[in-house]
């Protein structure tokens, strides 16, 4: 199997280490470094597993002022923000793969899954990358709108778990292409997206094996009713009664594929784009040393020299 390019959804796996980890690391100034130290774990053994050459990792930094809080502040309203030790963890993560020398890209008007896009359509469109499979690193799986191609997959690297097209289907009961469409009719808790009353999941699969798509379904109206699922008749009222809310729910749930990627790099590494630089050696060992896990260096060492 070829190596795959990845582009890794970064906050997660800072989130899952900052509420997963003991409480036994702590920088020079006392401040907690468990989600660092995890982090750091996680990204030494994705490096040690894939003997990846080609890769990036994504963050969230617009965590209440990205363009969907502008158009829906409620958007993700439910979610607590970070602390101030967390906010110092996410800061110094993103220090870290810089100075592994893994491209880094983060903005204050996208999500991370806004970044992974347009970095996923750039790959599409460059004649020495897009032979390769894609492999975006995550346990969100609302990124499977992202998986058009049968060789690209999401990977909970955690669990080892792998996500094609037909995985995804049978996750949502629709196409990867129909996820945002499928998200405008159920809403999404997590992010607090609102969907239509009285249409779940089952109705919201069967709609979009119909038609191919929202908009179709409302050039389609008058002939819902003869649908065989339940509610059919009161369906077209509820859609049409919900039209704003419908609209609104898919352009927040879309992932932007054209983000100005040129804006989003940390570090020098804007040209670069996927391809990792050497690592910056004795700032890293300090880092380690500031972040109160020394002994971590001597496998960045080993995992990095061989990568």
């Amino acid at each position: 199997m070829a190596t795959p390019l990845l582009l890794v959804d970064a906050s997660i796996y800072i989130f899952r280490a900052y509420f997963s980890m003991p409480d036994h690391w702590h920088s020079e100034d006392g401040v907690g470094t468990g989600a660092v130290y995890g982090y750091c774990q996680f990204l030494l053994s994705l490096l040690e597993k894939t003997g990846a050459s080609q890769l990036a990792c994504c963050y969230d930094e617009s965590l209440t002022q990205c363009f969907r809080n502008q158009v829906y502040p409620a958007y993700k309203a439910n979610r607590e923000l970070p602390d101030q030790d967390l906010a110092f963890q996410l800061k110094a993560c993103r220090e870290l793969s810089s100075l592994i020398g893994i491209p880094s890209y983060a903005s204050a008007e996208y999500e991370a899954d806004d970044l992974i896009g347009s970095l996923l359509a750039w790959i599409k469109g460059q004649r020495l990358l897009r032979a390769s499979p894609v492999a975006v690193v995550t346990r969100d799986k609302d990124l499977g709108q992202l998986i058009i191609d049968p060789e690209d997959y999401l990977w909970d690297f955690a669990a080892d778990a792998r996500f094609y097209r037909p995985d995804i289907f049978d996750k949502f009961g629709v196409n990867p292409e129909q996820l945002t469409d499928y998200l405008a009719l159920v809403g999404d808790s997590v992010d607090n997206i609102p969907g239509v009353p009285g249409v779940g999941p089952k109705t919201a699969a069967a709609l979009l094996a119909e038609f191919p798509d929202i908009e179709t379904v409302f050039a389609n109206l008058d002939s819902l009713a003869n649908m065989p699922i339940r509610g059919a008749k009161s369906l077209a009222g509820k859609l049409s009664t919900h039209l704003e809310q419908i609209a609104l729910a898919k352009m927040l749930a879309t992932i932007v594929c054209d983000a100005p990627l040129e804006n989003c790099a940390h570090g020098q590494l804007s040209r670069q784009w996927l391809t990792p630089q050497a690592p910056q050696w004795q700032a890293l060992e300090r880092f380690c040393q500031t972040m109160g896990f020394p002994r971590a260096f001597t496998r960045m060492q080993k995992v990095l020299n061989r990568a």
